[in-house]
């Protein structure tokens, strides 16, 4: 067993409940070690030999597509902030409510686009495929926006908004409509003097397999959940083959995915952050590039002078 499987397995059940680094933990991750090197040059040495490449990505990726991430001061959807309804306790409650939160997020996806990152990353993938070398993502983002722009090795460890999951026959299914469900038309909107629509239980999204019509939830992780166990096996064996490990938009705060390049970096694999700043994990790092993803990484995974293409 790796020393990920131990510590990533171990770390499952704090997964998307919000559990973050004490501010002890915090400190292990800034030990005293060399400065990250901000040289794009080495970097793009370090590339041009990479068979195995990971790229874990968080929000930051996708802010500059216009995406709110409910995190923060001001990260309100009406009176509520995110991990006041990404529970299974708040479906319990009020299934009406937590449904309406997800509509106004699936409808806002629905308008965002790929930037320049995520199209960046999708056309590396595209690109290396040709020359025998590998590259996978692994994402905490819900979005699909990954998947939108090309993206093919997928790893969505927080699952997606477009996706349901039956809280009776367990299916899960891919869902593009919209509205979800006629009772959702026009409902969710974020404003805090917004009243909650109250819809019956009957009339929220339903389970369309035979027999069922089981009520659904969306498919993601919510605050207090586990990571499914399949996918995080996946995540395992990407990380244990990589050669090069890529960093961004992420807090490295939010465990276990905090952990993946940390251990990545502790067996001697070179790790890139691409962050606007600096990052409790940064110091763990062969490099850092400070700035909006959507300028640093293109340039980073752009077609390196030594590639053959054929």
């Amino acid at each position: 067993m790796s020393l990920f499987q131990f510590t990533g397995r171990r770390l499952v059940s704090q997964a998307y409940s919000g559990f973050k680094a004490s501010s002890s933990k915090k400190q292990k991750f800034c030990l005293e070690m060399a400065r990250p090197s901000s040289n794009m040059a080495d970097f793009r040495e370090v590339f041009a030999k990479a068979k195995h490449i990971a790229i874990i990505t968080g929000a930051g990726v996708s802010v500059e597509s216009g995406v709110p991430t409910f995190r923060g001061a001001g990260g309100f959807w009406r009176k509520w902030q995110a991990q006041e309804l990404a529970t299974l306790e708040a479906f319990a409650r009020n299934p009406s409510r937590v449904w309406e939160f997800y509509h106004y997020r699936r409808e806002v996806m629905l308008s965002k686009h790929p930037n320049p990152a995520h199209i960046a990353i999708a056309e590396c993938e595209r690109r290396l495929s040709k020359q025998g070398r590998s590259v996978v993502v692994i994402t905490q983002n819900i979005d699909e926006l990954h998947r939108k722009a090309g993206t093919k090795h997928l790893l969505e460890i927080h699952g997606s908004l477009f996706k349901t999951r039956c809280t009776n026959c367990g299916n899960v299914a891919a869902n593009y409509k919209s509205p979800i469900c006629p009772a959702l038309a026009g409902k969710g909107a974020p404003d805090p003097e917004t009243e909650d629509a109250v819809i019956p239980v009957e009339d929220l999204p339903q389970c369309e397999e035979d027999g069922c019509n089981g009520l659904l939830r969306p498919h993601v992780v919510w605050f207090g959940e586990t990571l499914d166990p399949d996918i995080l096996t996946e995540v395992e064996k990407e990380l244990d083959i990589c050669d090069l490990c890529l960093v961004v938009g992420t807090s490295s705060v939010v465990y276990p995915a905090a952990m993946f390049a940390p251990q990545v970096s502790a067996r001697g694999v070179p790790v890139a952050e691409f962050n606007t700043e600096a990052t409790p994990a940064t110091n763990r790092f062969r490099f850092h590039f400070a700035g909006p993803c959507g300028s640093t990484l293109p340039p980073a995974l752009a077609r390196h002078p030594t590639e053959i293409i054929s």
